[in-house]
């Protein structure tokens, strides 16, 4: 159940990309505007963390759960008989709204009921799922447009979803108890993220992962345009896609691996400092002139794979000294790299012309505000200085001494 709520989400991304340029021509928006459709399903999403993490505490999951696939299939709908590109566009960002439900309570879910090794084990799993749907995604909406238009590609999320809310209401129960839900008030909710967000460290790599969060997202609007047009991949668009998100994953397994004898700190900060030295390299060859797809997917891909060995352990820097707030700031982290990385990703997504080169300059600028960033919240201190082993590492009480 929570690999295919969380499955929702990267599949509602990624299985668009092929259908881009068509849905762009059929509603009006044959040019960079069509990268909105992902763009505002993200948006969407990353802010409405935000509401559902308090909603859900004080409500219940299983109800919120099943009203939000019920706003999925709706926003659905409206996609399907959208007429122009602004009422799909709104009803995109709907559609990321309601999976952001998903997302959240999935991970509650798991928390109410199991804890430790097991917990491990269960997120572990979804974590998989989550990894494998951005690789089979692409190759799904490229068979579906083989036979049908872009209008088939909302019928298989409806379907999905449909599934998934018949799933749940038959065999998920309330996992919350109704003596452990907490009162939800928007001032209450409002004191628990600030103080999330006071803590430097916190704040500080939430500030660093948005921007790096800007340059995937800047890659995941503008790769059906470079791959598929520019580097004429249509064909083999999805494999190319796909390749990318396996070189993801195997660096996120290869970052587990390591992070227990490395530290968090070490792995990332010289992740960021590779990160920023290869977009650099790469924007040198793309100003003398347009580098060869050999040269642009292998450098992309080892951008990419670098961005994963921050991005996993950015979001664990965040976590260490949440203490008792850790959903709060979990919700925060995901909120803004989420609405960050959307707006970011679309304004380097709205430079393209034509070229590689919007796309690489914005990932170097990205990964130099991320670098500029982490030095001021490691206070020039980095690569582990003063990092603890992981498994010593003790939740920090929060601000208030609870």
């Amino acid at each position: 159940m929570v690999g295919g709520l969380m499955a929702l989400n990267a599949v509602s991304i990624d299985i668009f990309l092929p259908a881009l340029g068509e849905i762009g021509e059929a509603l009006g928006a044959p040019g960079n505007d069509r990268q909105l459709v992902i763009t505002a399903y993200v948006f969407g999403f990353g802010i409405a963390q935000l509401f559902f993490g308090p909603l859900t505490d004080a409500l219940g999951r299983r109800n919120v759960l099943l009203c939000a696939l019920a706003a999925y299939l709706v926003s659905t709908v409206i996609c399907v008989m959208a007429p122009t590109m602004g009422l799909m566009i709104a009803a995109r960002a709907l559609q990321g709204v309601a999976a952001a439900a998903t997302r959240v309570i999935a991970v509650a879910v798991v928390r109410d009921l199991v804890s430790g090794r097991r917990m491990a084990e269960i997120m572990s799993f979804a974590m998989t799922v989550f990894m494998v749907a951005p690789i089979l995604a692409p190759g799904i909406g490229q068979a579906v447009l083989s036979f049908g238009d872009w209008r088939a590609i909302f019928a298989i999320l409806f379907v999905l979803a449909a599934s998934l809310a018949v799933w749940m209401f038959v065999r998920l129960p309330e996992t919350l108890p109704v003596q452990n839900r907490i009162g939800f008030t928007p001032a209450s909710a409002a004191r628990n993220y600030l103080a999330a967000a006071g803590n430097r460290q916190s704040a500080g790599y939430i500030a660093a992962a948005a921007f790096i969060f800007g340059a995937l997202f800047a890659f995941i609007a503008t790769s059906e345009q470079i791959l598929a047009e520019l580097y004429g991949l249509e064909a083999w668009f999805a494999v190319a896609f796909g390749a990318m998100a396996l070189g993801l994953a195997a660096a996120n397994i290869v970052n587990a691996r390591i992070v227990g004898r490395l530290g968090m700190r070490r792995i990332s900060h010289a992740a960021l400092v590779a990160f920023v030295a290869i977009n650099a390299v790469h924007l040198v060859i793309a100003l003398a002139g347009q580098p060869p797809f050999w040269v642009y997917f292998s450098l992309l891909g080892l951008a990419m794979m670098l961005f994963a060995m921050m991005g996993s352990n950015f979001s664990a820097l965040v976590m260490e000294p949440a203490g008792k707030r850790a959903g709060t700031a979990a919700a925060l982290y995901g909120a803004v790299t989420s609405m960050s990385g959307a707006v970011l990703g679309s304004i380097i997504g709205q430079l393209y012309d034509g070229t590689v080169v919007p796309v690489i300059a914005g990932f170097l600028a990205m990964g130099a505000a991320s670098f500029a960033l982490v030095i001021w919240t490691e206070k020039g201190r980095l690569f582990g200085v003063n990092e603890a082993p992981v498994d010593d590492l003790a939740p920090a009480p929060a601000p208030d001494g609870s």
